[in-house]
Parts: C-alpha cells; sequence; structure tokens
C-alpha cells in the first residue's frame, strides 16, 4: 500500500515499542550494548556510533518521506555534507557549486576542501547552459545545488542539471533544505544525493542542530553509512528523538510557512521601501514555472532588498519586533537577518558575496497580519 506524506511522516521506522507498546519511538540513550557472546550483537547493535535504534527511526522516516533507500542522520548539515564530499571526491576532484550558496557551503568548499586538494567552480544554477559550462570533463565528480538558494532564493530546473550532471559522469547533490521533503522531493527527479540541514524545517522549532543525506542508489548509501561511522560526526539519541518529533508536523506547518510567506511577499511588493522581493512564488520572478513545476507549494523564505541600501537594511533588522533578528530558518517563528553580516559573511570578497542592501526572512507560522504589521513598522 502507498502511503500519503503526512503518514509516512508519523508512522515510517516508528513502530510502537514492542515491550510495552508505547506509540513514540524511545530515547536509546546509551553508548553501548550488551552482546549475545563474542562477535554476536543483539540485532546487529554494539556501539552508538555505529548504530542507535533511535537514530535509525529517524533515518527510516526521513529515507521514506524523501523517496530513497538510504538515508543517514549527522550532527550537522555540515557534518553531513563533509561526510558526502570526502565518500566521493579525493584530491585532484572537482565541484560546481552554486554563485548563490549558503556561506557554511561555501566556507567548507573553499576553506576546508580546497585545502585537500578538491577545486570548485561556482556556477549560476538557474542557467543550465552554465553550469554545463563550469564542469571539467574526467575531473568534475558533484554537481551541488541548492533549490531555492540561500539567499538570493534562485531555482535550479532538477531534472535538467540531473542529466548535465550525469553525460559529465558526475554526480548530482541537491540541498533541499530550504524546500523541505513536503515541498520537493530531487531523487524522483533524478538526483543522486539529497543534503539537510535538518536544523531548519525537519526539525522545525529551532531546538536541535542535525543534517542529513539520503540516497536512492543502495550502494552508495552503503559506502555513505561506511564513512559515517568511520568519520563519526552522528546525531546523539536526544537530537535524533527531539527531530523525529519535529517531522511528524512538516506537512501542516510548511502549508502554513507557505500561507505567511505568500502574503508577506505580496506586502512587500507594495511597500515604497523595498525595491524589490525576491520569492519563487512570485509571478514574476525568473524561476517561477521552474519550481511550480517541482515544487508543490513555493515555500517560507522570502528576501528583499531595502531602497535605502545597506544601512537601510540593517536599520530594518534591527527595528523588527515579532520577527527575531536571528541566524538560521525553518522554525515555527519569524526570523529576519541581514545575510552580508551574518550568514553569508564568510563569502564577502568572494563570486558568492551576496548584495549589502539585502534582508532574510524565514516566515514562521504566527497570525499573519501581527509579521505584516511587523514588517510595516520596521520599514517605516
Amino acid at each position: 500500500m502507498t502511503y500519503g506524506f503526512e503518514t509516512l511522516a508519523i508512522h515510517a521506522g516508528q513502530k510502537p515499542e514492542p515491550r510495552t507498546g508505547a506509540v513514540v519511538p524511545p530515547i536509546f540513550q546509551t553508548s553501548t550494548y550488551a552482546q549475545d557472546g563474542v562477535g554476536a550483537p543483539r540485532e546487529g547493535y554494539e556501539y552508538s556510533r555505529s548504530g542507535n535504534p533511535t537514530r535509525d527511526a529517524l533515518q527510516q522516516c526521513l529515507a521514506a518521506l524523501e523517496g530513497g533507500h538510504t538515508a543517514l542522520a549527522f550532527a550537522s548539515g555540515l557534518a553531513a555534507e563533509d561526510t558526502l564530499l570526502r565518500t566521493i571526491c579525493q584530491p585532484g576532484d572537482h565541484v560546481v557549486i552554486p554563485d548563490d550558496a549558503y556561506g557554511g557551503t561555501y566556507r567548507l568548499f573553499a576553506r576546508v576542501a580546497q585545502r585537500w586538494g578538491v577545486s570548485w567552480t561556482a556556477a549560476k544554477v538557474s542557467d543550465v547552459d552554465a553550469v554545463r559550462a563550469a564542469i571539467e570533463p574526467g575531473r568534475t565528480k558533484l554537481v551541488w545545488l541548492e533549490t531555492p538558494t540561500n539567499p538570493l532564493l534562485g531555482i535550479a530546473d532538477i531534472a535538467a542539471l540531473a542529466a548535465v550532471a550525469h553525460d559529465a559522469q558526475a554526480r548530482l547533490v541537491v540541498d533541499n533544505t530550504f524546500a523541505s521533503p513536503y515541498l520537493q522531493q530531487p531523487l524522483a527527479l533524478g538526483a543522486d544525493i539529497v543534503v539537510h540541514s535538518t536544523t531548519k524545517y525537519v526539525g522545525g522549532h529551532s531546538d536541535v542542530v542535525g543534517g542529513a543525506l539520503v540516497t536512492a542508489d543502495a550502494e552508495l548509501g552503503a559506502e555513505l553509512a561506511y564513512h559515517q561511522n568511520a568519520m563519526g560526526a552522528i546525531n546523539g539519541p536526544f537530537d535524533a528523538w527531539l527531530t523525529l518529533r519535529g517531522v511528524k508536523t512538516l506537512g501542516v506547518r510548511m502549508d502554513r510557512h507557505c500561507d505567511n510567506a505568500e502574503r508577506v511577499a505580496e506586502f512587500l511588493t507594495r511597500h515604497k521601501a523595498v525595491a524589490q522581493v525576491l520569492y519563487p512564488g512570485l509571478p514574476d520572478h525568473p524561476g517561477h514555472e521552474t519550481a511550480a513545476k517541482q515544487m508543490r507549494r513555493f515555500g517560507g523564505m522570502v528576501s528583499f532588498r531595502a531602497t535605502g541600501g545597506e544601512a537601510h537594511a540593517v536599520e530594518i533588522c534591527n527595528r523588527t519586533k515579532v520577527f527575531v533578528l536571528a541566524e538560521s530558518l525553518g522554525g515555527v517563528e519569524s526570523l529576519i537577518e541581514h545575510p552580508g553580516r551574518m550568514t553569508h559573511a564568510s563569502a564577502a570578497g568572494s563570486p558568492l558575496e551576496v548584495p549589502a542592501d539585502l534582508v532574510r526572512l524565514s516566515v514562521g507560522i504566527e497570525t499573519v497580519d501581527d509579521l505584516l504589521a511587523d514588517l510595516a513598522q520596521a520599514l517605516a
């Protein structure tokens, strides 16, 4: 039987606990497990870095939600990205990354992987030809996408770029953090690996840090699992439990995030203090048609550029009362930030530098009229 998304979010990997019938998977807060004999671990569990039932429940749920064979949970999104890079790449290899990527992802490539001998080229991922031109035949092992991108909310055509990557014998990676598996399923569109910062919409409550990798390729999944264990950047059982608790409401939360973001974006388009609104749900967004084709809805992230430049953008961020001035995104509360000075400061002076007048909103699930009133007074 095929189940719907919300049913999978609540039940996949989460059968009642067999001894007591508890409907919520227990937190197996243990580092090690008694074995039935030398070399005979019970149900395969020997050490919690290698396997933990709470983490396994989360991994099974994430695999089901993304339509994958294997999901792996990590201590953070960047831990997941680092494990993926070191599983697939070696010194001398090359990666194509977005010219509008999360600052932490850029830092991982430019300050860590590059020192290890993995080079990168930034390309506009909304332009298929630009990505194709950035590929170095024989050297490019990964084409790395964000869609929507962070923070300019560009849209990449996943199916088209999967074909481009595969023609070059490279794998396509999609960071699905902004969309979440509820709004977009990249594996079904041809991607090889999906990356998540589960800190964001998957967890959804700003109370836990985590990351994930999901793939439909069983062999690749086994390679990633080997490196997850060998490198050790797993999330703990309580973090896995919190994330699993959050994911149960992902569908209903995302619908409210989208409802509110649509209202916020429409309000901003009519405000004289706003020079440009970046939201793929707007009909004039250059990626609108592609987003409509591959996403269920357009997400809860909205960015805009202030008419008065950087000083004006910073002032707006400092004036909000309901929108909290903070990094991160995807929680139930609304957040506002200045990417150039906050989440993307590491990209300053690089091809990924963001506009100084940019403000990024993570639109939460509060009463939307309160959010609009808060923005109105901050922009006034």
